[in-house]
């Protein structure tokens, strides 16, 4: 982690303890603030206090998981890099949850990186997946899972695993699972996370879904895919595969 970047975030974890040792105790508490640069003078008695805890961090986000064959960048309606964490989290839900899953999806917001050709460590997968978000399966029947890709198509495609599709006017068309079309009486085994599930990013028609909720974070089920590869000795790769598409 960049040094500079780990200066402020402890900083912001010490005044916050202060604030919270002072309420607890009814305290009035005044304080100065400093705009913090990187012209700043390097005080040696912070670095000295501090160090312990940036070395045991850059030790963890260091760590190496894998290695990637190639540079991967999101992108709609289909990316490399999609395929790879939608793959994930369906494979991943289906492992945790010791239960088939159907399709697995994660919403384009989320993703707020990319993997470089190379070493991947865990360090990176905070930055691709920074939230504290849960990988959840929920049982969605055809014609709520249709509405929930409508709103994909909608916002132009999200990474998904375990179906094709097409988008055509903003709506969702075309698709099939299994090899099957979509059956708007048939139930899904749909694995997500537990902020689309609960109706994040216009995704309303899923609230009041019953969720199998294990408490996984959705980035240590990606840091624990990952490792799998690692361990099997294989790089971590992906491909297009014509997931999503536009109709002509």
């Amino acid at each position: 982690m960049n040094w500079y970047r780990f200066k402020r975030i402890l900083l912001a974890v010490l005044i916050a303890l202060n604030f919270s040792a002072a309420f607890s105790q009814n305290l009035t508490l005044d304080y100065t603030a400093y705009k913090i640069s990187k012209e700043d003078k390097v005080d040696s008695s912070y670095i000295n206090l501090l160090k312990p805890y940036r070395d045991s961090l850059n030790k963890q986000m260091d760590k190496v998981i894998g290695f990637a064959t190639n540079t991967m960048y999101k992108k709609q309606p289909e990316c490399a890099l999609g395929n790879l964490l939608a793959d994930c989290l369906k494979y991943m839900a289906a492992k945790k949850y010791n239960t088939t899953v159907d399709v697995g999806m994660v919403n384009f917001g989320g993703v707020r990186s990319y993997i470089a050709k190379g070493d991947v460590t865990v360090g990176k997968v905070f930055e691709l997946m920074p939230f504290d978000n849960v990988l959840i399966i929920q049982k969605l029947r055809g014609d709520t899972l249709q509405l929930l890709l409508n709103k994909i198509a909608e916002k132009g495609g999200w990474p998904i695993s375990g179906l094709t599709m097409q988008i055509k006017d903003g709506k969702a068309i075309n698709i099939v699972i299994d090899g099957k079309p979509l059956d708007a009486s048939t139930y899904y085994n749909v694995a997500n996370s537990d902020y689309i599930a609960n109706g994040g990013d216009e995704c309303n028609m899923l609230k009041g879904v019953k969720q199998l909720n294990a408490g996984y974070i959705i980035r240590d089920a990606i840091i624990d895919y990952f490792t799998t590869f690692k361990d099997q000795g294989n790089p971590i790769e992906s491909k297009t595969e014509k997931r999503i598409t536009y109709a002509n």
